[in-house]
């Protein structure tokens, strides 16, 4: 059947406007495509925020249900782990070396500026009777624990570092898993020795008037005559309250992460982590000072803990008081095996410290 002229005219006008209409939509509703498209986005990333946000909550609602039963089941993705990485790698690490090697570094420059404190006029030849066996072998005993645990830590936490390099991936995989094992069993035994130190050494190191005026001349590490000193001085009882202060928030943080069976969260082995981690780093920056003075930073010091006993003259210079009443009680130049046959150091009363009739540095 064939159009009229009139009915194709009409026909062209429809199409016409239909293209027409098309195109017009087109020009409008394309353009809208990506805000929409970034509606859609952003509504599904809110939505996948607040899946991940509620996943990572240290606590769930009323409502919430699990199967698995357990400390932090609960729990479906804990952050702390992360965030101890974190710190360990950006904190730690670099923190903890520089303090290290700046402890490392003053003690060099001190020993550059002031050399071996020397006994002023030579040795006496008199020696006096200092540390029982008991005594010493507790101080050993827990200073060995010290440096194995010492050791162990600093290559876990530095090793990659500087084994990687030295024995290769392989070499130090062996080693780091050799010190952890280690670390982890010699660990449980440093709490008792620290109550074995508390219990030889505890006597006699509370803070007294003396020690306040030590500290103020510094012991006399610079120079001069040494301050007032009893049985220990100012700064023996310091290394003795920080070795158990420190020694206990060690021992309970390790402890808490060696036997992770007691209902530890894992926020409290984080925080374990962060106090046994920087604790130990500053025990151990403050055991390189201990362990010069004992050693080479101080003639006749390091006697007291090998034989038990110290020169006349040494005793006189750093602990003079504690001399004058050895002195007076006959403990002064007596035989170098007659250590457990002559009457203790802490028999002797001490009541005369301060008086008139104890020689002191000060007029």
């Amino acid at each position: 059947m064939s159009l009229t002229p009139m009915e194709q005219k009409r026909l062209r006008y429809r199409r016409g406007l239909r293209w027409a209409l098309a195109l017009l939509a087109f020009v409008l509703i394309v353009p809208l495509v990506p805000y929409g498209l970034v509606t859609a986005e952003s509504q599904l990333r809110n939505s996948s925020s607040d899946l991940w946000r509620e996943a990572r909550r240290p606590t769930q609602p009323e409502n919430f249900r699990t199967q698995v039963q357990g400390i932090d089941s609960a729990v479906l993705i804990n952050v702390r782990g992360d965030e101890w990485r974190h710190f360990r790698e950006n904190t730690l690490v670099p923190y903890g070396g520089w303090l290290l090697l700046g402890t490392l570094g003053l003690i060099t420059a001190f020993f550059l500026y002031r050399g071996r404190i020397r006994i002023e006029g030579g040795r006496s030849g008199k020696l006096v009777p200092r540390f029982a066996t008991n005594q010493r072998v507790i101080h050993w005993f827990a200073a060995g624990l010290f440096v194995v645990l010492g050791i162990t830590g600093l290559v876990l936490l530095y090793g990659r570092y500087v084994l990687i390099p030295l024995l290769g991936p392989e070499g130090f995989a062996i080693t780091a898993s050799a010190c952890k094992e280690v670390h982890n069993l010699v660990g449980p035994i440093f709490p008792f020795a620290l109550i074995a130190i508390i219990v030889m050494f505890g006597r006699g190191n509370g803070f007294l008037a003396i020690d306040f005026k030590w500290f103020l001349k510094a012991g006399g590490l610079f120079g001069g005559h040494a301050a007032d000193s009893g049985y220990y001085n100012g700064g023996q009882k310091s290394w003795f309250w920080m070795t158990v202060l420190f020694g206990l928030a060690i021992s309970v943080s390790g402890l808490a992460l060696d036997f992770p069976i007691f209902g530890q969260t894992r926020e409290l082995m984080a925080l374990s982590h962060v106090v046994h981690s920087v604790v130990a780093m500053v025990f151990i920056a403050a055991s390189l000072g201990h362990i010069y003075i004992g050693t080479l930073g101080m003639e006749g010091a390091v006697e007291s803990m090998t034989s038990g006993y110290v020169d006349a003259k040494w005793a006189q210079e750093h602990h003079n008081l504690w001399y004058a009443e050895m002195e007076k009680a006959g403990m002064v130049d007596v035989e170098p095996n007659a250590l457990e046959e002559v009457k203790r150091h802490d028999d002797v009363d001490f009541k005369g410290f301060g008086q008139p009739n104890v020689p002191t540095t000060e007029g």
